[in-house]
């Protein structure tokens, strides 16, 4: 009833232009959210405490179930425009982004490399500037962290990083979407990274501890994460009481693992080392090999596009694969992270166990 009642107020002060008027109801009692990310940039999940990447992926379910489940119509960026930047080209990334903010009722407008030249025919400072004055966010898809903090440092709009040669933090929401949804709970989960030392890692390392997840990372020898990342995720462990734990070994990774993660071994930008790649990650396929050493609640996921080589088709299509409900999971999350930046809308939905 409750709900009901949450739903039909929300509902009523959309119609009157407002984005947020009704108080959370948990465990029986008002409660108001204390989150506010309005106005916020995302370049990295390292800049967020785990109570505000929880609020991100509570909002993403809420979105998910108002509008998928319940056929909702929200309207909650109507007005508003989004610049998107994409110096490396996507699928996921760009049709999450531009149906998702179009679904909400905004404009999105997508740049290519031959529409915009980050810092070569126009310089990073005047781009931010011009964005800032004809739309309310960029999200940013590039080769280098650098670019977005001086595009966020520039700009007077929140700067979202759609990924960069460090850090893919709308992915990893994405992720732990996913695996809320399978699990019921992110604490206590391992998670056994098997790859590169990526972006994709490096997010994980920025983030898991603060859920009170674990990591078991595997890399090659000459393929570690960054020092600095790794040094700081140290930090985030022993901070949270999880564990973290580096080694050039995939089984040693994947033993008593919940998650086996892995992700391509050749990023764009690295085609000239496929040769060398390939052989530095023999051994570093994900099979069922793999999985017989994990937990007996194993799941698997990817970030897609895949390839054989990173894991077989034996794990990528079996039932314990979660890559393509982690694919849609992108869709609702940017939704949640354009929302909390954008609006002051809350959450209608109880908010589900972390």
């Amino acid at each position: 009833m409750l709900s009901n009642l949450r739903i039909l107020l929300n509902n009523a002060a959309l119609r009157k232009g407002h984005t947020s008027v009704v108080r959370h109801f948990w465990c029986g009692k008002p409660v108001q959210s204390q989150v506010q990310l309005k106005g916020r940039d995302l370049l990295t999940l390292k800049n967020f405490t785990g109570e505000e990447i929880q609020y991100m992926l509570w909002l993403s379910a809420d979105l998910k179930f108002r509008i998928k489940q319940k056929g909702e119509y929200l309207p909650l960026l109507q007005g508003k425009s989004l610049g998107m930047i994409f110096e490396k080209r996507s699928t996921r990334t760009r049709l999450s982004t531009e149906t998702g903010f179009a679904l909400l009722g905004g404009h999105p407008s997508f740049l290519t490399t031959q529409d915009i030249h980050l810092g070569v025919n126009e310089s990073l400072t005047d781009t931010a500037r011009v964005l800032s004055s004809m739309t309310d966010a960029v999200l940013a898809r590039v080769y280098k962290q650098s670019d977005l903090d001086t595009l966020a440092k520039e700009a007077s709009i929140p700067i979202v990083n759609g990924l960069s040669d460090l850090y893919h933090p709308i992915q990893i929401l994405a992720d732990y979407l996913t695996l809320q949804e399978h699990y019921g709970s992110l604490k206590g989960l391992t998670l056994s990274w098997i790859g590169d030392g990526n972006n994709i890692l490096h997010s994980i390392m920025m983030s898991a501890a603060k859920f009170g997840m674990h990591i078991q990372a595997a890399t090659p020898k000459g393929y570690e994460p960054d020092p600095n990342i790794v040094k700081l995720a140290e930090q985030y462990a022993k901070e949270n009481g999880t564990k973290l734990s580096m080694t050039n070994d995939p089984l040693e990774a994947a033993r008593g693992g919940n998650v086996l993660i892995t992700d391509t071994w050749i990023s764009m930008g690295q085609e000239d080392e496929k040769k060398k790649r390939l052989q530095a990650f023999q051994g570093y396929q994900v099979t069922m090999k793999t999985a017989k050493v994990a937990a007996s609640d194993w799941t698997f996921l990817h970030c897609l596009p895949r390839k054989p080589e990173e894991v077989d088709d034996e794990v990528f299509y079996s039932p314990r694969s979660l890559v393509f409900p982690e694919a849609e999971n992108r869709k609702w999350t940017i939704m949640a992270v354009m929302v909390s930046l954008l609006t002051d809308y809350s959450p209608v939905l109880q908010k589900p166990k972390f």
